[in-house]
């Protein structure tokens, strides 16, 4: 295994304790609501007064609940309160809740038992903040995404442990009598003295407001959390894009229960392996991640994931609208021996692994693009979004239901949403769609290898220069850098109709020199220098035009010129492997000659060390760009 795998942070102390920690807790969770869901729709008897049909959607919504009333509180805390220590009294309170729970499985009791689920709800909502807000305390760059992913993975695997240990021992019974609820009590508090046990190995982690005085009113902090997230535009919509997913999460795991009964025809158990292949499909997705994305905050996966998530929702339509159940319920084997139920396991396992697409890059780039000093606020505004989007799944599929919509057209209703909700994402943020663009065009055509990416500022104004090689290289360096660029481009290829629109979208700056347009040259200075002031990246090609020869044309003074006005730093780097391909010029005019190379040639990007502003000459970067190319163009 690479020394840069994921998996290495399971064995250090500043991840570890911390992974198993959230992990007991999330497989607590489940046991807990999926016996209690199970009971209610396959053993409702045992409980006075309880309606099959809406229970598993009142159990959901009581769980979500308290993140609509206390999240802007616990963001405030863990913005206060340093994280170990509070992981740790969260966790004791999960024991006192878990002997709560004890008392109602024992007594069969539906309040208490609710009652439960609403406080297991807080116990989550207190931890969400901690546990998104830790992680970039702990991990670099280069490991958050892996980080995030391994927690998201984790998260579903105990998903998974926790509906089938929840779904089993709800029902066990000895001599016809049902004793599961007992024993679900007592493994749910040895989970969570587990939990509470792990924790103390959890390092410390420093608060990074502890003089910030708390607001109390859970509506006004709400508010003004809220109102917080929305001061950086692109987190603020990277919160709705998660809390979508959780709209579409919900829906379909509140209907596993109806939708296994009533479309196919299937027990509990049935039950148990529609959650267990939706949860092994996030974690194989959130998994999958850090390998498609080098280890980046790679954005470009985000509609990635929604395109999958809607194609595989609406073939689960297209898939089981027919079907209703009929007669004895079967079991996990005679609900496999059916040819067309694997059809239906094969679209939940892509709707989950595409969420896994979708979430990650969007939990990692919020928290690298977000303030330290309130980033568990910014956590706590994305728990309130994801409860009132869940909540709004909850009563979505009670509407529908009631109206006698099917569970499968309940799932076409949502894959179809997913769609418009997508699109209108993208178009206000045209950023996902670039960076998947790219994204897809680079990692289909080459294998893209970045060398000291890490050279790139992770925030603040930065040049970016480069070797332009071909008319491929801005695509190239969109889908290599870790942040959105501006680039500085020949006014020419504006004219040209797709790339008119992609660049255009990436707010590029087209410049034409001074004997052609004068004022076009003047005024894209001023963007430049407007672009820098407002902290953005800027990527030149100082050599003006793509090369015919390989080698590399002296530098302008533009970048001079830029630093005079704007001094910041001057980032160097060399793109290795495009001089030859279908988008350069070796041997007559780009684009007129099929892919000589073939597909997935190896492409390189070389990054140089940032030259402070008052270092920067044109010679100067030549040279550094020209030895960072070195032989191999």
């Amino acid at each position: 295994m690479s020394q840069h795998s994921q998996f290495r942070l399971l064995g250090l102390r500043r991840f570890a304790p911390f992974f198993w920690t959230q992990f007991l807790g999330a497989m607590n969770d489940n046991v807990f609501k999926v016996a209690f869901t199970s009971l209610v729709t396959y053993h409702t008897a045992l409980f006075e007064g309880v309606d099959a049909h809406s229970a598993a959607f009142l159990i959901s919504a009581i769980f979500i609940l308290p993140f609509v009333l206390f999240s802007a509180t616990s963001g405030q805390i863990a913005d206060k309160i340093e994280k170990s220590r509070l992981i740790r009294l969260v966790k004791s309170l999960e024991i006192a809740i878990m002997l709560l729970g004890l008392a109602g499985f024992y007594w069969h009791s539906a309040p208490i038992l609710y009652t439960g689920t609403f406080l297991m709800g807080l116990h989550s909502t207190l931890f969400g903040p901690v546990k998104f807000a830790y992680l970039p305390q702990h991990l670099d760059q280069t490991e958050l995404v892996g980080g995030n992913g391994l927690v998201e993975m984790g998260t579903f695997v105990a998903i998974l442990f926790g509906t089938i240990i929840g779904g089993e021992l709800a029902g066990l019974s000895s001599g016809g009598e049902i004793v599961g609820p007992l024993y679900v009590g007592i493994v749910c508090v040895m989970l969570a003295i587990a939990g509470r046990i792990v924790s103390r190995g959890v390092p410390d982690s420093p608060a990074p407001q502890p003089d910030l005085r708390i607001n109390w009113n859970p509506f006004t902090e709400t508010w003004r959390n809220l109102m917080l997230a929305r001061e950086r535009r692109v987190v603020f919509l990277s919160l709705l894009g998660i809390s979508w997913l959780w709209f579409l999460g919900a829906t379909f795991l509140t209907s596993f229960f109806s939708f296994a009964k009533d479309v196919l025809g299937g027990d509990q158990n049935v039950v148990t392996l529609l959650l267990a292949v939706f949860s092994i499909g996030i974690g194989f997705g959130s998994l999958l991640c850090e390998r498609l994305s080098s280890r980046h905050v790679e954005i470009g996966l985000v509609p990635f994931g929604s395109i999958g998530m809607t194609v595989f929702a609406v073939d689960l339509y297209l898939a089981t609208h027919g079907e209703s159940a009929a007669g004895t319920l079967t079991g996990i084997g005679g609900f496999i021996a059916a040819p067309g139920h694997w059809r239906v396991l094969i679209d939940l396992f892509g709707v989950a692994m595409f969420g896994g697409f979708y979430s990650v890059p969007l939990y990692a780039l919020i928290q690298s693009r977000c303030a330290p000093t309130h980033r568990a606020r910014i956590i706590a505004a994305n728990n309130i979004l994801n409860s009132f989007f869940m909540i709004a799944a909850s009563l979505l599929g009670v509407v529908l239901t009631s109206a006698g919509y099917t569970i499968p057209q309940l799932f076409l209703v949502v894959g179809l949403l997913n769609a418009v909700v997508a699109i209108y994402i993208y178009t206000l943020v045209p950023e996902f769609l670039l960076r998947f663009i790219a994204w897809i065009l680079v990692h289909t055509i080459y294998r893209l290898r970045r060398i000291n990416a890490e050279n790139i500022p992770d925030e603040g104004p930065a040049v970016l220069v480069c070797n332009h090689v071909s008319f491929a290289d801005a695509v190239v360096l969109m889908a290599a850098s870790p942040r959105p660029v501006r680039f500085v481009m020949d006014h020419r290829i504006f004219k040209i109709p797709f790339l008119s629109w992609f660049f255009r979208q990436a707010r590029a700056i087209p410049i034409a020199p001074a004997h052609e347009n004068a004022e076009m040259l003047k005024r894209a200075y001023d963007a430049v220098a407007e672009a820098l002031e407002e902290g953005d990246l800027v990527c030149i090609f100082p050599e003006g035009k793509i090369t015919a020869t390989g080698d590399l044309n002296p530098f302008k003074g533009g970048v001079q010129q830029i630093i005079r006005r704007t001094p910041v730093p001057v980032v160097p780097m060399a793109l290795r492997g495009l001089w030859g391909s279908f988008f350069s010029r070796k041997d007559g005019p780009a684009m007129s000659r099929p892919f000589r190379r073939g597909i997935q040639s190896k492409l390189e990007l070389v990054v140089g060390t940032p030259v402070p502003p008052d270092e920067v000459t044109a010679e100067g970067l030549r040279q550094t760009v020209a030895a960072l190319r070195g032989e191999w163009r």
